[in-house]
């Protein structure tokens, strides 16, 4: 099941928002995390393994680039972008999708005075997916209520929404700490170690587990580092790691960045257990995941970042003798000055495979919208399960 867990009559609001997105128990949108259930979010990441095991070989990568060689997406990317655009169309090539893109309003018809809702109606006209990243919050959700009512709807992916969600990089993100925390992780950690900087091994040295154990996250320590209040990317994963028991989350940030009142209600409705703090150094030998996060200026109106004291919320190579063995460092990039270069090379430094991650879950979550998923499960367990 793809859906929502079951709602308190407090959430009744998004139940009914999630209830728009969804066609039935699967997500039709991908607009929220809170789309996507515990046993949603591990379908997916079990998927995951099996989209980048099969694309491991020629006659596996031609099998995935023919499930939906019939679609065609649009990359409707109007805020600045290089990871999140160029892994969406990565994910699309593995699927075999043809794309196009729009980056620059300025190159379409908006010039004339057309309203972004027509350039919208239009490109759906075109395409079978809309992929869409946009400044302003709650922009993905109204066009993809818009095209519900459209006599050909189609899917549309929430890639950034202003300072509210990004589902799909919070799925990569849990996708990652699965990767990180499963028993083959450790394994996997080890064989990187003196290897090249954030290589990961092949898919074929691995096999997919029947599913996550039921106290995954259980005892697990997460922190979420720095710009907290204006973090999309922090705020849907604490949205996704509500759905795990056990879990316990440090938010360290500025006072005027930390994170909003709203996710700490969300977290605590799920009885889930919080710390605020701001300082990373005395906290950073309690936890097993950082989050760590640049400062978003851009979002300022007046530099008021300027004042802020940051380097608090950095991590250096001087706390690596305090780190976990198991520590995962985690960055939804671009990063500037946050993470010291010379931890890159440090078996915790999880950023690049996170980045690679974030297209096997992208072509995953693509595969589950157009239904290909159990094509792709059933192939796995033909041609690669042993």
């Amino acid at each position: 099941m793809l859906g929502t867990i079951e709602e308190e009559p407090a959430q009744l609001l998004t139940s009914q928002r999630v209830a728009q997105l969804n066609r039935g128990d699967k997500p039709f949108h991908v607009i929220l995390s809170q789309q996507f259930s515990r046993e949603g979010i591990e379908q997916l990441c079990r998927l995951s393994e099996m989209v980048r095991r099969i694309n491991d070989d020629r006659e596996g990568s031609q099998f995935l680039r023919g499930t939906l060689s019939h679609k065609r997406a649009m990359l409707y990317f109007i805020q600045p972008s290089t990871r999140t655009f160029l892994s969406f169309s990565a994910a699309c090539q593995v699927l075999g999708i043809p794309y196009n893109e729009v980056r620059n309003p300025s190159t379409s018809s908006e010039v004339k005075g057309e309203t972004e809702d027509d350039t919208v109606r239009v490109l759906s006209q075109y395409f079978d997916l809309i992929i869409m990243r946009h400044p302003v919050e709650g922009f993905a959700e109204r066009m993809a209520l818009m095209l519900n009512g459209m006599r050909r709807p189609l899917p549309i992916i929430n890639g950034g929404s202003g300072k509210d969600q990004h589902p799909t990089q919070a799925l990569l993100d849990i996708y990652t700490l699965y990767r990180c925390f499963s028993p083959r992780g450790a394994e996997r950690g080890a064989a990187t170690r003196g290897s090249e900087r954030g290589a990961v091994p092949r898919a074929s040295d691995r096999g997919i587990p029947p599913r996550f154990p039921e106290n995954f996250f259980s005892g697990k320590t997460i922190a979420f580092v720095g710009d907290l209040k204006r973090g999309r990317t922090v705020r849907s994963l604490a949205y996704l790691l509500c759905r795990y028991p056990g879990v316990r989350m440090l938010f360290v940030a500025p006072p005027e960045l930390m994170i909003g009142d709203d996710i700490l209600e969300y977290v605590t409705r799920y009885g889930i257990e919080y710390e605020i703090r701001h300082d990373l150094r005395p906290v950073i030998g309690e936890c097993n995941a950082v989050y760590m996060t640049r400062l978003q200026d851009e979002w300022d109106v007046a530099g008021e970042s300027k004042s802020i004291d940051y380097g608090r919320y950095h991590i250096t190579r001087e706390m690596s003798g305090d780190f976990k063995p198991d520590l995962a460092i985690l960055h939804p990039l671009p990063r500037r000055h946050e993470i010291d270069p010379s931890l890159d090379a440090l078996p915790h430094a999880k950023y690049w495979e996170q980045v690679r991650n974030g297209m096997w879950m992208r072509a995953s979550i693509i595969a589950t919208i157009f239904g290909v998923d159990t094509a792709i499960t059933d192939h796995y367990h033909s041609y690669y399960a042993h």
